[in-house]
């Protein structure tokens, strides 16, 4: 596999500017330091999108096709990527710099990501794909721009171990809000 972590963007809380950052901690549950591991996204506690990927090439695209430019991170997504295929690793295991994630769905845009990026048509820019993948970390540890993705295997999540997961990640959204 090929491809390589271009840039990391985290968000401190719902409708907070994406900032770029060299490098994040990531845990199970997210980037630490980012809205939705601190439960502060917008779609906390219900989205158990822990680490959201966009690909560098659909945000060339964007620009070219809609003339938009979101390379500022108003798409909203952790990570930005090049020279991989995103839709090839959901339900696949990957790994990049000392962090592996499961791939777990299509990331589609939302009225709440047109509304933050403040210019119309970026919900329609970011379809057809180019809305990149929601992904799952299964053993944490330090990201960085540059990194490398390495290696890809098949994961097999069951419908019970979703349900299961986002009921406990509301539970653990709801306790941090508390402490």
């Amino acid at each position: 596999m090929e491809g390589h972590v271009q840039r990391i963007r985290i968000a401190t809380e719902d409708s907070a500017p994406m900032e770029a950052v060299g490098a994040v901690t990531a845990r199970p549950g997210g980037l630490v330091g980012d809205r939705y591991y601190e439960g502060t996204g917008y779609y906390s506690p219900y989205d158990v999108c822990e680490v959201t990927f966009v690909a560098g090439e659909a945000l060339a695209h964007i620009r070219e096709a809609y003339d938009i430019d979101l390379t500022d991170g108003r798409h909203r997504r952790n990570v930005v990527t090049r020279g991989v295929d995103l839709h090839d690793l959901l339900d696949h295991r990957f790994r990049v710099g000392e962090v592996t994630f499961e791939g777990t769905r299509p990331r589609p845009p939302c009225v709440h990501v047109e509304r933050v990026a403040d210019e119309e048509g970026v919900m329609e820019a970011l379809t057809e794909g180019r809305g990149g993948i929601c992904a799952d970390v299964v053993e944490g540890g330090e990201l960085s721009v540059g990194d490398e993705f390495r290696g890809s295997e098949p994961a097999n999540p069951e419908p019970a171990s979703i349900a299961r997961a986002m009921r406990e990640r509301a539970a653990e959204n709801t306790e941090r809000r508390v402490e």
